[in-house]
């Protein structure tokens, strides 16, 4: 594709648009759900429901301009040990409510950084977590990690608590761009850490990289993939910065002048994709690469709060300030604010402050999207099938007008409806927002299309 092509499409699908993690998305959540709703959907899952858990840790020894997650940074362990007794109350009350029978299959901690607990924290927090929900054998448990503040304990920590994969935060390597977003992490530090975890048993590595960011060019991105390829991770995502400065207050710190321009973070998401498949990597959805024989590429992949992921669970259930469940009837999220969560779990030992309750179109539009985010594919028999022809005939329409407005070669038509091209990976979101009934309803802030 010429580059005036390129700029052409990157200024015509620039527009905000969610990132589809969920669907409805966060913005359109709603107090109509609360611990009564969510208490009530966690005790009607069925027997043998296989659970997902996500463990939100909100804390940092540090604070990165660019980083749009719910966590705070602290200096001292009593916020953290109060946290960490909340957390645990609320987990006591849903395993009271969940079936007895129910196996969880995938355990993942999120953050802020779940590092900024103490290596006996870590195994304390896994070790309960373990006697009051049961984990299966086989189960993949994840954490994210900051490189910067990893010590042997820690790495040993995690090993014996059973991590089996984790994802490392790089972000860049460019002394300049980390300065910029106040980052400072060397190359070394992160190999460091990169060959402590393969030296305890954790050999399941991603790494996390970031485009878009103040003063990156193609030329700075493919450096540092260049050292990141060095470290030979698993997985590798990149994701594209949200500059969102009228929701975040310290991405207000960033210099707005530094920040490249549609078609320069789309040449920057470009130059990385075909290095990496230069290197031998395979493109998952949006912005995830694997290794040939990663379970992301040979088995089914869903999309969640954390991005692509291998975990078929139906149910999600969300712990921590912030998280977000997802239950058969619909999302539930716990209150963002720590103590806004610590009141809720001790007053209603729930921390839901908001949710959605899903109707049937919400059902048959958030499947669309997710499979067109993992799969770039529409099938209208599979559509009708699962949901009904009666249910999914608005969809196949707005499916059809989708094809018959795109100019640009961004899906094509295929005998059982339509895909999305190549051409038009970069954009799936921007396609995905057909779709979406509720887009034209928000005044949500997104980040840009590209």
């Amino acid at each position: 594709m010429s580059s005036v092509a390129l700029r052409t499409l990157a200024e015509r699908y620039a527009a905000p648009v969610p990132r589809y993690t969920s669907y409805p998305t966060a913005p359109h959540f709603n107090s109509a759900v609360g611990a009564r709703e969510a208490a009530a959907w966690i005790s009607s899952l069925p027997s043998g429901v296989a659970l997902s858990l996500y463990v939100h840790i909100p804390f940092c020894r540090a604070l990165c301009w660019y980083c749009g997650c719910a966590t705070t940074v602290v200096n001292g362990p009593q916020p953290v040990t109060a946290y960490l007794g909340t957390l645990q109350e609320e987990m006591a009350h849903v395993a009271a409510l969940v079936p007895p029978s129910h196996r969880v299959t995938h355990l993942h901690w999120g953050g802020g950084s779940p590092n900024s607990l103490a290596a006996g924290e870590i195994c304390s927090l896994a070790e309960r977590t373990r006697e009051m929900l049961h984990l299966d054998a086989a189960a993949e448990f994840a954490v994210e990690i900051d490189p910067r503040f990893m010590d042997g304990a820690r790495v040993a920590a995690f090993r014996r608590a059973g991590v089996n994969r984790v994802s490392i935060g790089v972000q860049d390597f460019d002394p300049k761009v980390q300065a910029a977003i106040n980052r400072y992490q060397p190359y070394e530090v992160t190999r460091q850490v990169v060959t402590s975890l393969r030296e305890a048993g954790i050999t399941s590595l991603n790494i996390d990289l970031v485009y878009g960011l103040p003063g990156q060019t193609q030329a700075s991105v493919a450096r540092t993939l260049e050292q990141v390829l060095t470290l030979d991770p698993d997985r590798i995502a990149v994701f594209g910065y949200a500059h969102l400065p009228e929701r975040i207050r310290h991405q207000r710190l960033i210099d707005t002048s530094a920040l490249a321009g549609p078609a320069d973070r789309l040449g920057q998401a470009n130059r990385v994709a075909r290095k990496l498949l230069a290197h031998g990597y395979v493109r998952v959805g949006l912005d995830h690469f694997a290794k040939p024989t990663d379970p992301l590429v040979t088995g089914p992949i869903n999309r969640n709060f954390q991005g692509y992921t291998t975990d078929t669970a139906e149910t999600l259930i969300g712990f921590g300030a912030s998280a977000i469940s997802r239950f058969p009837q619909g999302y539930a999220q716990n209150a963002a604010r720590v103590p806004d969560y610590q009141e809720r779990v001790a007053r209603r030992r729930l921390g839901t402050a908001r949710g959605v309750a899903l109707s049937e179109d919400d059902r048959v539009r958030s499947y669309v999207i997710e499979r067109l985010m993992c799969d770039l594919v529409f099938s209208e028999t599979d559509l009708s099938a699962r949901f009904g022809a009666e249910a999914a005939a608005p969809v196949i329409a707005d499916s059809r007008l989708l094809l018959e407005a795109d100019r640009d070669g961004l899906v094509a038509p295929t005998p059982d409806g339509m895909c999305i091209t190549e051409r038009g990976r970069p954009f799936v979101r921007s396609i995905c927002a057909c779709f979406d009934a509720y887009l034209d309803q928000s005044t949500a802030r997104h980040a840009v299309g590209v």
